[in-house]
C-alpha cells in the first residue's frame, strides 16, 4: 500500500516545479509515517494529496486542447478554489474562450455563455418578468447569469448599464429584481474575456467592477516551439475543436470540500503583515494614483493559500504571495499621468513594489 501511494504521488508531482514536487513527496513520507494517534495531521496530508491529484487531472484535461499557458491554468484553478471571478485579457486567438470552455467541461457543474454586445440589455443577463396569459400573473424568468460557471465573452463591449448588472451578483452572489432576491447556486464563478487592443465599440470597465475580479490574467502569444506543437496537433483537423473528450474532474460537492481544505492552510502572522505592507505601499507610491483596497489584501491572502494547496503544501510561503500579487493587483491600481507618460506599466510598478518590500524570513 505504501509503494502504491508513493508511485501515485510521484505521477502528479512530475507536473509541478521541482521544489514543489519534492515538498509533495516529503508530505507523502510524513503521511505514511504519522503515528496513529495524530489522525488530524495524517488526514490533512491525505486531503492535500487528493487535491494535488485532482489538480493534475484538470491539467491533463486542459492539456488536450490548450498548449502552453501553464501559469494561466494554475491561476484559473486557484480562482475556483479561492471562490473568485477571473478576467482574461489577450489578443484574439490566444485561447481565452477555449480555455474557459475546457475548464467548464472539466467541472461537473452547469455552464452558460453570454456574448456581450453594445445592444445587450441588463434584462438579457439577469432575467426579466414575463406575463402569463393563462393565470394573469407575472413571474420572474431567470437569465443566463443563473449558472455555476458563466463565461462572459468580450465583457468590455457592453455599455455601462449592462456592466452594472454584474455588480451585485459578482460580489454578493445574488440578484435583486423587483424587490425580490434570488440567490445563486454554489459554486458561482464568472470568467470574463476582453481584447486589449480593439478600441472601437468598447467600453472600459469601471474600477469598482474590476475590483470584483480576483485575477486579471494577461495572455501572451505562445513560444515558437508551442506554436509548432499546436500546428502538429491540428494538422489533420480542419473542423472546430470538439470538447467531447473532456472528462469531468470536479463536482460541486468536491469543490466545496477543496475550499474547506484551503481554508485550513496555515498562513503565519508575519506573512499577513507582508501582504499588508505590499498593499500599503501601493497607496503611498509616488507613481500610483489609486492603490489597492482591502479587497485586494484579502484576494492575495485567499489566492496564496489556494496556490499553496495546489502545490501540495499546508502552509503559505512568501513565494506564493509574490506569485499571485501581480495578477491580483494589475487591474486594481491606477498609475499617475506622469508615470504613464514615462511609458511605465502597472506590472513594472508592482514588480518594483514586490522587490522593495522586505521579505519576512
Amino acid at each position: 500500500m505504501s509503494d502504491e501511494l508513493t508511485n501515485e504521488n510521484n505521477e502528479f508531482a512530475s507536473y509541478m516545479p521541482k521544489e514543489e514536487a519534492s515538498n509533495v513527496n516529503d508530505t507523502t513520507e510524513n503521511t505514511l509515517s504519522t503515528p496513529e494517534g495524530n489522525f488530524g495531521f495524517e488526514r490533512k496530508n491525505e486531503d492535500l494529496m487528493w487535491v494535488a491529484q485532482k489538480v493534475n487531472n484538470v491539467r491533463q484535461e486542459l492539456g488536450k486542447y490548450v498548449i502552453g499557458q501553464h501559469e494561466m491554468v494554475e491561476l484559473l484553478i486557484a480562482g475556483i478554489f479561492s471562490n473568485g471571478h477571473i478576467l482574461l485579457e489577450g489578443a484574439p486567438g490566444v485561447a481565452k474562450t477555449l480555455s474557459s470552455k475546457v475548464l467548464s467541461k472539466a467541472l461537473d457543474i452547469d455552464f452558460s455563455r453570454i456574448q456581450f454586445t453594445p445592444d445587450l440589455m441588463p434584462s438579457d443577463v439577469i432575467g426579466t418578468t414575463v406575463f402569463s396569459m393563462k393565470d394573469s400573473t407575472f413571474s420572474f424568468k431567470k437569465g443566463p447569469i443563473f449558472s455555476n460557471i458563466v463565461l462572459i465573452d468580450e465583457i468590455n463591449r457592453a455599455p455601462a448599464k449592462t456592466q452594472a448588472a454584474l455588480f451585485e451578483v459578482m460580489e454578493e452572489r445574488q440578484i435583486t429584481y423587483d424587490g425580490n432576491t434570488y440567490a445563486m447556486s454554489f459554486p458561482f464563478l464568472v470568467i470574463a474575456t476582453q481584447n486589449p487592443i480593439d478600441q472601437e465599440g468598447t467600453y472600459n470597465l469601471p474600477e469598482a467592477q474590476l475590483d470584483r475580479f480576483i485575477f486579471k490574467i494577461k495572455l501572451d502569444y505562445p513560444e515558437l516551439e508551442q506554436e509548432i506543437e499546436i500546428l502538429h496537433r491540428y494538422k489533420n483537423n480542419i473542423k472546430s475543436a470538439g470538447l467531447d473528450e473532456i472528462k469531468p474532474v470536479f463536482t460541486a460537492t468536491e469543490i466545496k470540500k477543496i475550499q474547506d481544505v484551503i481554508e485550513e492552510i496555515i498562513i503565519e502572522d508575519h506573512l499577513i503583515s507582508y501582504i499588508a505592507n505590499i498593499i500599503h505601499k501601493t497607496r503611498s507610491h509616488g507613481k500610483i494614483h489609486l492603490g489597492g483596497s482591502p479587497r485586494a489584501s484579502l484576494s492575495i491572502l485567499r489566492s496564496a493559500k489556494s496556490i499553496a494547496g495546489i502545490r501540495g503544501r499546508d502552509f503559505v510561503t512568501p513565494e506564493d504571495i509574490q506569485f499571485v500579487a501581480p495578477h491580483v493587483l494589475n487591474h486594481r491600481i491606477v498609475l499617475t499621468p506622469e508615470a504613464e507618460m514615462e511609458g511605465l506599466t502597472t506590472e513594472d510598478v508592482i514588480l518594483e513594489i514586490v522587490q522593495t518590500v522586505e521579505v519576512p524570513r
